[in-house]
């Protein structure tokens, strides 16, 4: 076996070597752990000294019969005490809070193929995504909070109503938070322990595949959550774990994270060959289709402070994966949760670049949310918040995120920002949505936006699915469908997102009306209008220019009677484009999407 290449990190070889390694006459397990004085492997109450291997720093232990579904963990020694370890490349752990791994067997028929050979990056196709936290999605005991494992439904079981409500929801991904393992619930999987392990609490790795095999089925890509950045402290994984810091920094002043988590030391090849063979691992025995990757400032800053510099030999090791985990996976997409305004992080590596695909617009975010907050009487003064993303939005591919973050811990749910008395949030955020579909760049949003939630997420509790008895939350979760439908079948609204040939001002100076109005224009020079009065005054056939247009017909209009709005129901209606003119009628804080032709 060539070790070089694990210290090299420039391969994905590590998992070949290590971890719990099953033939058909038995099990070899193997880890790595340079510092160790001893190492026993803890199997069936017994504790059996391995070997070192290789050029000292491995250690290794042939069983001739070990049974799938076995716990164990390492005993290393070290400094004349020890230390108990899960295995940093099992497959399988046991269900907090105990936490030892498991042998397991990664054997799954898979029925995808069509789906793996024709998957895309999607940069010139709909992307819409929907992003989900799966035990608190659904849980057996309805909306009542609870943390009992018994409530949780398998990754299995909850296949066929997901797919149900993603399809009828328009949504073409699902975005899952971390599901690699990790002992405390309300992190949310964001400080792990197992990077090769899928969570025991949903069920086994089988019926994850089974889940994510029936998600491509039905044409739905699957992305998840990674954390390159930082792992748990709990003695048990990967701290300290031949007795000295082997993948963390040994300084506390850079090995600590701002979530009191130890931060990787990406200059070490064997830490960057570990999470470059995790990041593998996920897209090969998973056929998981992207991976967002969480907190990248922290990477290319020294614990993501500006003022420290950049950290080159963690950006290098992020190229370095990236350009890898593109090379060895065709088709898949890798996302950036990127705060920073470091230039390339969309350009591929070969050009200079960080290497992903998608990058967080985070400043559309908090611009869009700000305006959207904002009493609409004083809007005014604040118009061009939502015209600012336009001067960059070809700078890089951004994706435009109301995630998790900006539904939790005192934030409120993305309806219950919107200005306004309860009845007046819900056209507030219609028209949020809609502007966020039509705006250039892929869009992703967390669950319970789709039938505008008001409480809180609480990864104890299910989303408030008892809402849509509701009139408000009912008509709500109509608007999302149909608003999906349009914006999938229209090429207009995506097939262009990163190129300016594809977006058009045609009101942007409407300070004091709070009106917008631009086009959007797919390869073949379809047009499709957007036009949004965010005011509290209706505007009566307000007028805008738009060349070499003969009529308009409506597709969707927020205000409509449908949606809970005061305007009838005038699917398809065409209204004239006389000498280059629209002349169209805008409900106070309503927003309306057209068909130009």
């Amino acid at each position: 076996m060539d070790t070089r290449n694990f210290y090299a990190g420039e391969e994905f070889y590590a998992h070949m070597m290590l971890g719990c390694l099953r033939g058909q006459h038995g099990a070899t397990f193997r880890t790595f752990a340079p510092m160790a004085e001893r190492v026993q492997l803890v199997l069936d109450g017994q504790f059996m000294d391995m070997n070192k291997v290789w050029d000292g720093n491995f250690w290794e232990l042939y069983l001739p019969e070990v049974a799938s579904g076995t716990p164990y963990e390492y005993r290393i020694w070290h400094g004349g005490g020890w230390q108990d370890h899960c295995d940093p490349y099992g497959f399988q752990m046991e269900l907090r809070p105990a936490h030892r791994s498991i042998v397991t067997d990664l054997i799954y028929e898979w029925h995808d193929a069509e789906w793996m050979a024709t998957r895309s990056n999607c940069l010139d196709r709909a992307m819409s995504i929907y992003e989900l936290n799966l035990g608190s999605w659904r849980k057996r005991s309805g909306d009542q909070k609870s943390d009992d494992p018994a409530d949780w439904y398998t990754y299995e079981e909850i296949a066929e109503p997901l797919v149900k409500h993603l399809t009828e929801g328009g949504f073409t991904h699902v975005e899952f938070m971390p599901l690699g393992e990790f002992p405390f619930d309300g992190s949310w999987g964001y400080q792990p322990t197992g990077f090769f392990a899928a969570t025991s609490r949903y069920g086994t790795p089988t019926q994850l595949m089974y889940l994510i095999d029936q998600l491509h089925q039905a044409g739905i890509g699957v992305i998840l959550d990674f954390v390159p950045v930082h792992f748990a402290t709990d003695a048990y994984g990967l701290a300290n774990y031949d007795g000295t810091p082997l993948y963390e920094y040994p300084n506390d002043a850079v090995g600590v994270s701002e979530w009191g988590s130890h931060n990787f030391m990406h200059s070490r090849g064997e830490t960057c060959s570990f999470l470059q063979s995790a990041g593998n691992f996920w897209m090969g025995a998973y056929h998981v289709d992207a991976l967002r990757m969480d907190a990248i400032s922290r990477i290319i800053y020294w614990q993501g402070d500006e003022g420290r510099g950049i950290n080159h030999m963690a950006m290098d090791f992020l190229k370095t994966m990236n350009a890898g985990l593109k090379s060895l996976n065709p088709g898949v997409f890798l996302v950036a949760e990127d705060s920073t305004d470091v230039p390339g992080t969309t350009k591929p590596v070969a050009e200079g670049g960080l290497g992903f695909d998608y990058k967080w617009d985070m400043g559309w975010m908090h611009d869009t949310l700000d305006l959207f907050q904002t009493e609409p009487g004083l809007r005014a003064g604040n118009y061009h918040k939502l015209s600012f993303s336009m001067m960059y939005f070809g700078n890089e591919h951004y994706l435009m995120p109301l995630s998790h973050d900006e539904n939790v811990h005192g934030k409120a749910t993305i309806a219950q920002k919107m200005s306004g008395d309860y009845d007046g949030k819900f056209g507030q955020a219609r028209c949020l949505y809609l502007y966020m579909f039509a705006h250039p760049g892929k869009k992703l949003n967390f669950m319970g936006g789709e039938f505008a939630q008001l409480r809180e997420w609480d990864e104890n509790r299910e989303q408030d699915w008892f809402m849509l008895q509701y009139p408000n939350h009912d008509a709500f979760w109509r608007f999302w469908r149909e608003l999906g439908a349009i914006y999938d079948k229209e090429p207009a609204l995506w097939e262009q997102d990163y190129n300016e040939a594809g977006f058009v001002w045609r009101v942007v100076q409407a300070d004091q009306d709070v009106v917008y109005a631009f086009e959007r224009i797919s390869k073949k020079g379809e047009r499709i209008l957007f036009v949004m009065n965010l005011s509290w005054q209706a505007h009566e056939k307000f007028e805008i220019e738009i060349p070499d247009a003969k009529k308009a017909k409506i597709l969707i209009d927020t205000d409509w009677n449908r949606y809970g709005g005061e305007t009838f129901d005038a699917e398809g209606q065409i209204l004239a484009v006389s000498k280059g003119v629209l002349k169209v009628d805008l409900p106070s804080c309503s927003g309306k999407l057209l068909k130009l032709s």
